[in-house]
């Protein structure tokens, strides 16, 4: 199991929805949401997020990125090991061997979203590898004022050394304290959730998402350059586009200056029909320490495309990333990704394990 944080192969460092426009296509898919998520959402059509941006767009899925990932346009289930591992795909944790410890920021104007958190990932101590993460924010402050917490614990083994598997525990809990203030369902149990009380008096509103999930995960190294990825998330099926369950893969091809990713996932729940979504990405190594990242992403669903961008230094104690990326059509988000991290391997407090399996 090699060393070192994988940039490119490694670095050398130790039935689908019609298409209707405007504010239709904000209430039409949002009706794709179980009864919760579809009247809490319904809701989100606020000032700031979902005239501009379908309720799915706007709380993003659900999914949180490292910058790398995004910078990739998603595409990095067969390569993303490292701290992009514990929400891509856990199984390739065990691609190389790194203890990173990595802060994430992640913005969009548009729908006033803002998270932030943390990863640590850990495949150097044991043949066992983990990771944990906890990423915390908040969507359309000014509106439907949604806070949410996830949190993550993935483990991942290598039954042998070309085949990797993996599996990610979630929780998620969501809570909204807005509501639409012009017409619609207004401060209602249905548009808000059950109030919350603590001596006769509201002191907010309960989670109208709580729960737990989990991932599961393998990886395929069929050459030493090759990676094919197969991963289901959400797989307890939770019926909303809230936690939405998609199964999916990728293949990737790599050298240690250059590679190159093509993913692919079919969506079974944000939309009223299943939907998928295509991602392409790539990087390439500049005088072994500066990542340069492309990527592309195609959504069926809101039937939008996107590019994206970023650039890192990676050193051998720390790396400072950045990513932006941007729909192609009006209406829809930019976003941006930033990341530090701290490679605790470098420092000499962990027991590597052998090269072997």
């Amino acid at each position: 199991m090699p060393s070192g944080i994988r940039l490119t192969r490694g670095a050398r460092l130790a039935h689908r929805p019609e298409r209707p426009s405007g504010r239709s296509a904000s209430a039409a898919r949002a009706r794709a949401f179980s009864a919760a998520g579809a009247l809490a959402l319904a809701a989100a059509a606020g000032p700031a997020a979902a005239e501009e941006l379908p309720p799915q767009l706007a709380y993003a899925y659900g999914e949180n990125e490292t910058p790398r990932a995004a910078a990739l346009g998603g595409a990095l289930r067969a390569l993303g090991n490292g701290t992009s591992a514990v929400f891509l795909n856990p199984s390739a944790m065990v691609e190389t061997r790194v203890y990173h410890l990595q802060a994430l920021f992640q913005g969009s104007p548009e729908a006033g979203r803002h998270t932030y958190g943390g990863v640590v990932v850990d495949s150097v101590t044991g043949k066992l590898a983990g990771a944990i993460s906890f990423v915390g924010g908040f969507v359309d402050g000014d509106g439907i004022d949604r806070s949410f917490l996830d949190a993550r614990a993935a483990l991942a083994y290598p039954i042998t050394e070309r085949l990797f598997v993996g599996v990610t525990g979630r929780y998620a809990k969501i809570t909204q304290d807005g509501t639409l203030r012009e017409g619609g369902l207004g401060d209602s149990y249905v548009s808000r959730g059950l109030r919350e009380r603590e001596d006769g008096k509201v002191v907010g509103r309960h989670a109208f998402v709580d729960e737990f999930t989990f991932d599961a995960a393998l990886t395929v190294k069929a050459t030493d350059n090759l990676f094919i990825a197969a991963v289901g998330q959400n797989l307890s099926y939770p019926g909303h586009g809230l936690l939405p369950t998609t199964v999916g893969g990728g293949i990737g091809f790599g050298t240690d200056d250059l590679s190159i990713e093509v993913d692919g996932l079919a969506d079974l729940s944000s939309y009223r029909d299943t939907t998928y979504r295509l991602m392409a990405g790539g990087e390439y190594l500049v005088a072994d320490h500066f990542p340069l990242r492309a990527g592309y992403r195609f959504d069926q669903g809101a039937d939008q495309h996107a590019l994206s961008l970023g650039a890192a230094y990676v050193g051998p104690q720390f790396a400072v990333e950045g990513t932006v990326r941007r729909a192609l059509a009006g209406g829809g988000p930019t976003t941006f990704v930033v990341g530090l991290s701290y490679h605790l391997e470098s420092s000499g407090l962990t027991r590597a394990t052998s090269d072997g399996f």
